[in-house]
């Protein structure tokens, strides 16, 4: 088994309008913008955002219209517990850089069912209350907060 990196994104997609794309994974944790840790030592963290962006929703980051932002925010957060099998012996917390991804619309996405069994646009103060993870909360508020 190949070890995950403890590097990670978080990419909030989201309209002009402030209409936030959520994914809801497919093991009931809930719902969350897309995430997905760096694949080798050697990908950077753009990178591995616009990958992610790509796997998780068909969406492409790079198209003509969408604008792929780092937000600047690094957050260090415990590994959930259900998790460390995934990461090297040792491996307890998790480094995560934060991008928005601003499209001209709300959109139809792909999932890949492996990961994730629904997906819905809300507006932001909507989306913020669904995600479970507290950066992601936090990255919508601040997005929020920018606009």
């Amino acid at each position: 088994m190949k070890f995950k990196i403890p590097r990670s994104v978080l990419v909030v997609i989201h309209t002009p309008q402030l209409e936030i794309l959520l994914i809801e994974r497919a093991d009931g944790v809930g719902w969350q913008s897309v995430t997905g840790s760096l694949e080798t030592e050697f990908e950077g963290f753009e990178e591995a955002a616009i990958r992610e962006v790509r796997e998780e929703t068909g969406i492409d980051a790079l198209e003509s219209g969408h604008h792929l932002v780092p937000t600047g925010t690094t957050n260090h957060f415990e590994i959930y517990g259900r998790y460390l099998h995934r990461y090297p012996p040792g491996t307890t917390s998790n480094e995560e850089r934060g991008f928005c991804l601003c499209v001209p619309s709300a959109m139809e996405v792909r999932l890949n069912p492996q990961e994730h069994s629904n997906w819905a646009w809300h507006h932001w103060t909507v989306a913020a209350e669904l995600v479970f993870s507290k950066t992601n909360r936090d990255e919508i508020l601040r997005l929020a907060q920018a606009c």
